[in-house]
C-alpha cells in the first residue's frame, strides 16, 4: 500500500481556543466560506462528536461530488482532530482513505499554529500525482484563512 501526504501550518494571531471553537465548526463554516469548493456537509451520523459520519458534497469548482469521513478524535484539552475520509469519488478509486490530522499549537505571544497532516492510503502502488497534492494544500490552506475571516468578522459566535 502507497501513501501520500502533505503538511500546513498557518499562524494565527488568535489563541489556540478560539482557533480550536472556529475549527469545530468546520462543517458549518467552510459551506460559507467557500461554497465552489464545499457545497454543504452534512450530519448523517452521530452527535457531532467521535464517531460522527458526515458526508460533504463539492461544489462545482472540484472535479469530485461527494464523500463520507468519519471524526476519529477530538480532544480538546490538546486542541487536536483526527477524521478520516472512507468513501467518495474523492479517493480517486486509487485510494483506501484520507487521513487528516490537525493540532492547533498555543504560541508564547498568544496566538497559535494551525497544523494539518493529510495521508493519502493508497490501495495498492499508485498515488495522487504531485499537481493534485499541490492543488489540495492550496485550497485547505486558502479555506483555512477564510474561515479566520469569518470569525473576525462574526465576534458574536467566535
Amino acid at each position: 500500500m502507497s501513501t501520500a501526504s502533505f503538511d500546513i501550518e498557518i499562524a494565527s494571531s488568535y489563541p489556540a481556543e478560539k482557533v480550536f471553537k472556529i475549527y469545530n465548526d468546520y462543517h458549518i463554516l467552510v459551506p460559507k466560506v467557500n461554497p465552489q469548493v464545499f457545497k454543504s456537509i452534512e450530519t448523517i451520523e452521530g452527535d457531532g462528536g467521535v464517531g460522527t459520519i458526515r458526508l460533504l458534497t463539492f461544489g462545482e469548482s472540484l472535479p469530485f461530488t461527494s464523500a463520507k469521513y468519519k471524526i476519529d478524535n477530538i480532544d480538546a484539552s490538546n486542541f487536536t482532530f483526527d477524521s478520516t475520509f472512507f468513501e467518495g469519488d474523492n479517493l480517486l478509486g486509487i485510494l483506501h482513505s484520507i487521513n487528516y490530522h490537525i493540532k492547533i499549537v498555543p504560541t508564547a505571544e498568544g496566538g497559535s499554529i494551525f497544523k494539518q497532516t493529510v495521508v493519502y492510503n493508497g490501495k495498492g502502488d499508485e498515488k495522487p500525482s504531485a499537481e493534485t497534492l499541490s492543488f489540495i494544500k492550496d485550497l485547505y490552506e486558502k479555506t483555512y484563512k477564510a474561515m479566520e475571516v469569518y470569525a473576525a468578522e462574526h465576534p458574536e459566535t467566535y
